[in-house]
């Protein structure tokens, strides 16, 4: 399990989401505690940001969800949401400069929404093969995270696009970060590693925690 991520490309859950309210909730990758039971929610305990803070951003990106669903069907689609914390990473390929616009103003709209990080590239969408090197790559990347036992890869989220690679998550130390970066530096097809990790021991987490 990682931070929050929705990640959904194909037509069954457009239309899944187009004729249902509760769609969103259901399309977030991780943890989906509301429809998983008590063995997802053990997970989230041990997640650093607890079983509270994991259900409050399943609903921030589900609310972010629907808002871009209601302006443009095509920014739901060509962009990807994962929030940890209420920090929100934004990462996708969208065609007009305007698109890339109306997602991050529409995403800090969004009642509990700390921050945006805003890594949509303005581009035409990349072919299959893209898509696989890039998925590829995520998968590779989180099973060397997930064997280190000097890392908590529960605490992460992982998208890459276009070969670069876009970290969101709580780290123990700047150890741990180091030894992520430089796994995903190692890996074949990897143009570039893009972190928003924040330290355990960040001031910032429970001063915001507390607005």
């Amino acid at each position: 399990m990682r931070s929050i991520r929705r990640s959904r490309r194909h037509w069954g859950a457009l239309l899944a989401a187009a004729s249902s309210a509760t769609f969103a909730l259901a399309s977030c990758s991780t943890p989906a505690l509301i429809a998983s039971g008590g063995a997802t929610a053990g997970v989230a305990v041990s997640q650093e940001r607890g079983a509270v803070g994991a259900i409050d951003d399943n609903a921030i990106a589900a609310e972010i969800d629907q808002r871009w669903l209601a302006y443009d069907w095509h920014i739901f689609r060509d962009v990807s949401t994962s929030v940890s914390e209420g920090r929100v990473m934004l990462t996708g390929k969208v065609a007009k400069k305007e698109d890339e616009e109306a997602a991050v103003k529409l995403a800090r709209e969004v009642p509990g929404v700390r921050d945006v990080y805003d890594e949509i590239a303005v581009m035409q969408a990349g072919g299959v093969a893209d898509y696989a090197r890039d998925a590829w790559i995520s998968t590779q990347l989180r099973t060397d995270m997930t064997f280190d036992d000097k890392i908590r890869a529960i605490n992460y989220n992982v998208v890459t696009v276009d070969g670069v690679i876009y970290l969101l998550g709580i780290a123990q130390d700047q150890d741990e970060i180091n030894r992520i970066i430089r796994y995903a530096r190692n890996l074949h097809y990897v143009r570039g590693v893009v972190t928003h990790i924040v330290l355990k021991d960040d001031p910032s987490r429970h001063t915001e925690a507390q607005r």
